[in-house]
């Protein structure tokens, strides 16, 4: 289990073990790959950040996942894969957040990405995410750097970043 501070000075806790804070939390997270590139998404007020949002009732994590994908990008998810979880001890209120990695099989166009303005794709994620004010502050934790290297790590051969078969 990894704990450090997030971009608003908060507690977070992240571990790539099986729902160590909640079998049923209220938010996800979706890194995604389509083809050779990260597949981000521009929000209206953030910036650049992977698609993610809450789960709505009577649909599961994964499903939520798997919507927000479609929905903020237009991506169809062709392999989704659950990663980890991470606990936000926000000042107001905790945040449970399921994190997984998809890869895209096509983008579809879409006649709204709701609060997003789509996809958007990147070789590379850039080593000043963290400073960079185009990235949203989802970017700029050690969520994403923990991820990176647990997806590369486990999905992804290195150098290439060739999804392993």
């Amino acid at each position: 289990m990894y704990t450090f501070r997030d971009y608003y000075n908060n507690e977070v806790k992240l571990s790539f073990d099986d729902h160590p804070f909640s079998t049923s939390p209220k938010h996800v997270w979706v890194v995604c790959r389509h083809k050779d590139d990260w597949l981000l998404t521009k929000h209206k007020g953030r910036g650049y950040e992977f698609p993610g949002g809450n789960v709505e009732e009577g649909e599961t994590a994964r499903e939520a996942a798997i919507r927000e994908v479609m929905e903020e990008t237009g991506g169809k998810v062709e392999d989704i894969n659950y990663i980890g979880q991470y606990y936000v001890a926000g000042k107001t209120e905790t945040i449970i957040k399921n994190v997984y990695f998809a890869q895209i099989d096509q983008l579809i166009q879409q006649d709204t990405y709701f609060e997003t303005d789509g996809p958007f794709l990147l070789k590379t994620i850039p080593s000043n995410v963290k400073d960079n004010h185009l990235y949203s502050f989802i970017m700029k934790d050690g969520v994403l750097d923990y991820c990176m290297k647990h997806i590369r790590k486990t999905w992804l051969t290195v150098g290439s970043e060739s999804q392993k078969r």
